[in-house]
């Protein structure tokens, strides 16, 4: 064999040389040399998640606008010329507080006259039972002088009142929004047609006082006829407030059994009082609402990602603690956002695997490849020119990004 190895040419003998040293250093660099990143980055990365107890929702939702539960329309029920104005624009009143004062003047004459009317119809009364002879004429004359005492006594009780109206007070607490009243203004009841002011004709039928209280909030929501069975008073709702930290809570109020059509779909108003002492709200921002009409706490759940269907039944991979997974059967409930109810099969604590995901990538020149798996449910695959997803498929170059609640 050496005297034939000598016998060939010498670029051949060079070639089978080159040959073998080139296999002999790859051998060396697979079996010693060779990245252990590069291997550690092809192990499978399996993600798990713990089955835990959580509350679980039902809501309705809508938007509407939010407006003070307290907004009052005050105006003098008496006529007469207004002789004070005690408030301005913009100042905080208290209830009872006098807001403006009218003459009583002609009020107090009204009063005088149902007085006398009174005493007369009294007078007359009196003599009726003084000449009863038990006739039935006398019974007659004794009922009729009574009723009149009655009428009379309603007329001076209304003058009465209407002398106390003289003087307007604030029927609730709450920030002047309009004063629109002067001395010398001569104004008619709120009953009567209109105002008349101080160089005479009539003015515009509008308050002459409101009141807005800054210390209770309100919003209206329409909600749908096939929903609005589900609602009820009582029930607990969150608003997102545009201005407002944080969530707003409140209740339901009242539900509306009139409905509105909007498009031809009906819709039932509901009332939200806004609850506890809430900051940063202002009248007409907007307000998304969730009426939450059913709770449950204590309901143990898994993301909806590590349930799956295997030949008709819902199943789970479950961890053991020795690391093994075991297709576990299990029965499921209400799926509310990406969690789904665990009714049998599980218990609070264990660990379902939620994804598997086996790197195999190549990598050139510069290019670098990451596969983390951060937390908060989402999977992030990044970098390099390719690679095999999860399930086998494929994604391209460049940054990419998959999200999956989990």
């Amino acid at each position: 064999m050496l005297r034939a190895w000598r016998r060939t040419r010498r670029w051949v003998r060079a070639l089978v040389v080159a040959l073998a040293v080139g296999a002999v250093a790859t051998g060396t660099w697979w079996f010693t040399l060779r990245d252990p990143s590069s291997a550690a980055a092809e192990e499978p990365v399996t993600r798990t998640v713990t089955a835990s107890l959580t509350t679980m929702e039902k809501t309705v939702d809508g938007t509407g606008t939010l407006t003070p539960a307290v907004q009052e329309d005050v105006s003098f029920a008496v006529s007469g010329t207004v002789t004070s104005v005690a408030v301005t624009q913009g100042q905080t009143v208290t209830a009872g507080q006098t807001l403006a004062t009218v003459d009583t003047l002609r009020l107090d004459a009204d009063l005088l006259a149902a007085k006398a009317a009174l005493a007369t119809a009294q007078a007359r009364l009196d003599d009726a039972q003084d000449a009863d002879d038990g006739t039935s004429t006398a019974d007659a004359q004794i009922a009729s002088a009574q009723a009149q005492v009655e009428v009379a006594q309603a007329q001076v009780d209304d003058a009465q009142a209407a002398l106390a109206d003289a003087t307007l007070v604030a029927p609730v607490a709450g920030l002047l929004t309009v004063v629109d009243l002067e001395v010398g203004e001569a104004v008619t009841g709120s009953g009567d047609s209109g105002a008349t002011s101080p160089q005479g004709g009539d003015t515009t039928a509008t308050a002459q006082f409101t009141i807005v209280g800054t210390d209770a909030w309100q919003v209206e929501v329409g909600v749908s006829d096939a929903d609005v069975a589900l609602v009820e008073v009582g029930d607990q709702a969150e608003l997102t407030v545009d201005g407002a930290d944080g969530t707003v809570f409140g209740t339901v109020a009242s539900v509306g059994l009139l409905s509105t059509s909007e498009d031809g779909v009906p819709s039932y108003p509901v009332t939200i009082a806004v609850t506890g002492d809430q900051e940063g709200l202002h009248d007409g921002v907007s307000a998304d609402v969730s009426v939450v009409y059913e709770r449950r706490t204590d309901v143990l759940t898994v993301p909806s990602m590590a349930v799956s269907t295997v030949d008709g039944q819902t199943v789970v991979t479950k961890v053991e603690a020795d690391g093994t997974q075991v297709e576990t059967p299990v029965t499921t409930g209400e799926t509310s956002d990406t969690l789904t109810e665990i009714t049998d099969g599980l218990t609070e604590g264990d660990s379902v695997v939620l994804a598997v995901f086996t790197p195999r990538a190549t990598q050139d020149g510069g290019g670098q490849q990451s596969f983390p798996v951060p937390g908060d449910g989402d999977m992030v695959f990044q970098g390099g020119p390719g690679g095999v997803a999860p399930g086998g498929g494929t994604f391209q170059g460049g940054p990419m990004q998959g999200g999956g609640n989990g």
